[in-house]
């Protein structure tokens, strides 16, 4: 594609430009209705250079947005809010290793190197079963092998329910949250095609 004088132009795409009726080339790359997000780019019009400046000249970036969201937008700080991993305070390390459990330091690192080798290893069986990564937490949760069948999802449901309840912990709701998680993790699991 070749660019010339006009900034963005991209000549000889053959495409026709999207103003109703225009019979010239559409070079000139717009916003379209959907905007671009987290499932893709976005959808874009293309126009003339005429419809092209038509179109900017109307078009306003904050339309639909609230004033709260235009504050934010305009801000000099807009998109320094989230931290990445590398400038995370943990530098991206989930928590320090109990020290104390462990004997000699490089004995510590090296479990913490085993236990993520072990995740990397399950997240690669994950996928290549299809799984996604909710899949693979409800397995998680439910402390099930992903070769698990019917009758194996039920018998670790029962045992886990009857672990955290709290009618069974003499009505102690410490296990309440871990309940939850098994719950949700079964009903997802349940519906699963493998389970069915």
């Amino acid at each position: 594609m070749a660019h010339d004088r006009f900034h963005g132009r991209m000549a000889g795409t053959a495409r026709a430009c999207d103003a109703p009726g225009c019979p010239e080339p559409g070079e000139f790359r717009a916003p379209g209705e959907r905007a671009p997000g987290f499932d893709g780019p976005g959808a874009y019009r293309w126009f003339c250079l005429d419809h092209v400046r038509a179109f900017n000249s109307g078009y306003d970036f904050f339309r639909g947005m609230t004033p709260e969201q235009i504050e934010r937008a305009q801000s000099p700080l807009a998109g320094w809010a989230s931290e990445t991993r590398a400038f995370r305070p943990t530098a991206g390390i989930d928590e320090a290793p109990r020290w104390a459990d462990f004997a000699d330091p490089l004995d510590a690192i090296s479990a913490r190197a085993r236990a993520k080798a072990r995740d990397y290893r399950k997240s690669q069986e994950a996928a290549q079963r299809g799984l996604n990564p909710t899949d693979a937490r409800a397995y998680d949760a439910l402390g099930l092998g992903f070769d698990a069948d019917r009758r194996a999802l039920r018998a670790r449901y029962s045992e886990l329910v009857r672990r955290y309840h709290p009618d069974r912990n003499g009505g102690d709701r410490e296990h309440e949250e871990r309940l939850r998680e098994v719950v949700e993790a079964y009903q997802h699991l349940r519906r699963m095609p493998a389970f069915a």
